[in-house]
């Protein structure tokens, strides 16, 4: 990796300055953390495997839409992408109680909702990332009515678009996490405009198996079933990123991007 300044170290990410005015480097680590980062470890190829799993949705993602801020993947670790103005929330689409949710309201891990619910948290690591109404936002002025209007709207459509292409790979969606960031206009005209930001991967989304409900994400690291990136890996492949290999395992797939 090229010598670059850095901007930003997050839990899972760094970004750099990119090569280009109004871009950034994303590079993803293989660091799990989990609980505010009060549990820690390194899982190898865990970065690699997300870089790809979050390039494959967010390519899909666009072709029916979505704005987002990807351009293309570099390598195997990096993603070159714009540079937005991160909204400070942090947005969670639900279809199935599980985690907080579940303990919040005293329902059994697995109960399906009667409607995909969207929430919103504060994004602040030194809080815990609280759990916040849209009242708050509004008056804190975090983000405007119409702003938030467009993200609920963009988040119910990313759901329903990630629940039919995983449901096609036998994989329930039970929930997931997205963050977005405002861009200037390309109108010119002034204003800005809201698009998707961040990752899409199973470090940030819940995905179970159909038929066994085992669990294909971050739980396994969080609750300590082990075999993280092999569950990581199992999606890619069902996803068809990764070539399944019968004497190695899954190998990764030639794609558009050089490696």
């Amino acid at each position: 990796m090229s010598r670059r300044k850095q901007i930003y170290e997050g839990k899972a990410k760094i970004l750099y300055e990119g090569p280009e005015p109004g871009t950034l480097v994303q590079y993803f680590k293989d660091d799990a953390t989990a609980f505010n980062a009060q549990k820690k470890a390194t899982l190898d190829g865990k970065g690699v495997l997300n870089n790809r799993i979050s390039e494959f949705v967010m390519l899909r993602l666009a072709e029916i839409g979505i704005p987002t801020h990807f351009i293309r993947r570099l390598n195997m670790r990096e993603q070159l992408i714009k540079k937005v103005e991160i909204i400070p929330l942090e947005v969670i689409c639900r279809n199935i109680a599980a985690g907080t949710m579940a303990k919040r309201l005293g329902m059994k891990e697995g109960e399906k909702l009667p409607r995909s619910i969207v929430e919103f948290c504060l994004k602040r690591d030194d809080l815990g990332d609280p759990l916040i109404a849209e009242e708050h936002i509004y008056a804190f002025g975090w983000a405007a009515q119409s702003e938030i209007d467009e993200i609920i709207a963009m988040t119910l459509r990313i759901n329903d678009f990630l629940q039919g292409m995983f449901a096609g790979v036998g994989i329930r969606l039970v929930d997931f996490k997205i963050e977005f960031g405002r861009l200037p206009h390309p109108d010119g005209m002034g204003g800005h405009m809201v698009i998707l930001a961040d990752e899409i991967s199973p470090d940030s989304c819940r995905l179970w198996d159909m038929e066994t409900d085992k669990k294909l994400d971050k739980d396994r690291f969080r609750r300590d079933l082990g075999e993280v990136t092999e569950a990581y890996t199992e999606v890619a492949t069902r996803l068809g990123i990764l070539k399944p290999n019968p004497t190695a395992g899954a190998t990764l797939s030639v794609g558009s991007s050089n490696d």
